[in-house]
């Protein structure tokens, strides 16, 4: 009789599986662009990247220049192609880094 007061009922199984499930789960990968597309993990921290005007980045003949000063050359590792056809800039925003440019999402260029 003592055992099998001690056997877990079905429902207890079953909350301590989603418990489980839940504490195990991934985090979201990336937090999303306004238009639904995923900044990539590799480029933000679920809060590094945002939509810029286009008066936020200049094309200059070194490259694109952010309104920080910064220039990010054309052939720069961290130029991406933006999938809504806007400029998005993913820079940290603490420490000593703070304002530097990870990756930055660029509009293909018109021929």
């Amino acid at each position: 009789m003592l055992f099998k007061q001690m056997m877990p009922t079905r429902a207890s199984v079953r909350a301590a599986f989603l418990l489980t499930t839940v504490s195990i789960a991934p985090a979201a990968s990336a937090h999303e662009a306004p238009k639904g597309w995923a900044y990539p993990l590799s480029c933000c921290s679920n809060f590094d990247c945002k939509p810029v005007s286009n008066g936020s980045v200049s094309e200059r003949p070194e490259g694109y220049v952010i309104s920080t000063g910064e220039v990010v050359a054309y052939n720069d590792k961290r130029i991406r192609n933006s999938p809504d056809g806007e400029f998005h800039w993913c820079a940290h925003q603490s420490g000593v880094d703070a304002g530097r440019t990870i990756c930055l999402f660029v509009p293909p260029r018109g021929f």
